[in-house]
């Protein structure tokens, strides 16, 4: 038996039933799921960080796609977000590092 005491995509108890295991699941209540999201949103993103495999940040998008769901946030709404701080703030297209900033009494 190995316990893993996490959240997990919706077909993997199946998938683990056609590999002739017994999942022992729960549902989450909503405090308990947006807790278990941010720390799947944790984990995806260091495995990415760690091989910088693109199939993580799909399960990065994923895992946040469900936060969006869980806080009752369309896609669309989210894009409108994005796409407004973008038009604010910039993207991060053009690589730009910044070192410092002097205040004018430097």
């Amino acid at each position: 038996m190995k316990i893993h005491n996490k959240l997990v995509r919706d077909k993997i108890p199946e998938i683990i039933k056609k590999e002739n295991r017994r999942p022992i699941t729960r549902l989450l209540k909503n405090e308990e799921y947006i807790n278990e999201l941010n720390k799947k949103l944790q984990e995806v993103v260091k495995e990415y960080l760690e091989d910088n495999n693109v199939e993580e940040l799909a399960d990065i998008v994923e895992v946040i796609y469900g936060i969006l769901d869980s806080k009752n946030v369309t896609i669309e709404e989210f894009e409108t977000i994005r796409k407004s701080k973008v038009e604010k703030r910039g993207a991060f297209k053009e690589r730009i590092f910044l070192e410092k900033v002097l205040e004018d009494e430097e």
